[in-house]
């Protein structure tokens, strides 16, 4: 069984954190929620809380298959200014494992040096992160180790693309059929 760590930070974009992380546990991954010290609970950019079951200073690279950033602007920043998160970033990478980040957090890979040639994000965001390698029209990109994708409204496509990454099709297709996902191609 996979285990992907997704890192809260206070502005924290609600409808991107729950879905990953309902989706994807949905198909029995694992899922540590985490924050980025040792609050019990993170308040998301709409006022939203959510309790968090550790702080990601006791998870190391070796700990986990994937790190899965939400977006919301005050939430990226902090994780784009967070040393522990940039560091857990660069072992992941050192590590080849997979790393992903939806809305403006590519953002917070950029600052990491992670982040692949090819990409996508919240729209506009990439002025912030660099136009170049900038794919607009695509909900979730997938360049080597690293995925991507636009915002809230791909939240449930980004969450079963990582589950035919790390479940398989037929947990995707049961999971989209079941969520009334239409395309997410």
């Amino acid at each position: 069984m996979a285990t992907i760590l997704i890192p809260l930070a206070t502005g924290f974009e609600e409808i991107e954190a729950v879905s990953l992380i309902d989706v994807l546990r949905r198909a029995d991954i694992q899922v540590i929620v985490a924050a980025l010290d040792e609050a019990k609970s993170v308040k998301g950019a709409h006022g939203i809380s959510i309790k968090s079951e550790c702080s990601i200073k006791t998870i190391t690279a070796k700990d986990i298959d994937m790190i899965l950033l939400p977006g919301g602007a005050g939430g990226t920043t902090l994780l784009s200014e967070d040393s522990y998160t940039q560091e857990l970033l660069k072992d992941m990478k050192k590590e080849d494992k997979t790393i992903g980040a939806i809305c403006a957090a590519p953002y917070a890979l950029k600052t990491a040096g992670v982040l692949s040639k090819s990409y996508t994000c919240y729209p506009s965001f990439e002025k912030k992160i660099g136009i170049e390698g900038y794919k607009p029209g695509q909900k979730v990109v997938e360049d080597g180790n690293v995925l991507t994708s636009r915002g809230p409204g791909t939240a449930i496509c980004f969450a079963l693309h990582i589950v035919k990454k790390f479940v398989g099709e037929e947990k995707y297709n049961e999971l989209k059929d079941g969520l009334l996902a239409g395309s997410c191609e």
